[in-house]
């Protein structure tokens, strides 16, 4: 599964971790997180994330 960076303060969301902060389980693709995520390190939505 690919990871992803957020362009604005560098977090990378590793599907293989997931996001415990907003429930987001190990195991769940980037495309598959709801349009409501947000970075947990800055807030910005999930159209400010490359692949990387």
């Amino acid at each position: 599964m690919d990871k992803y960076r957020c362009t604005v303060c560098g977090y990378i969301y590793d599907p293989a971790n997931g996001d415990s902060t907003q429930g987001i389980n190990p195991g769940t693709p980037f495309d598959q997180l709801p349009d409501s995520w947000l970075c947990p390190e800055c807030g910005v939505s999930k159209d400010m994330f490359e692949k990387v």
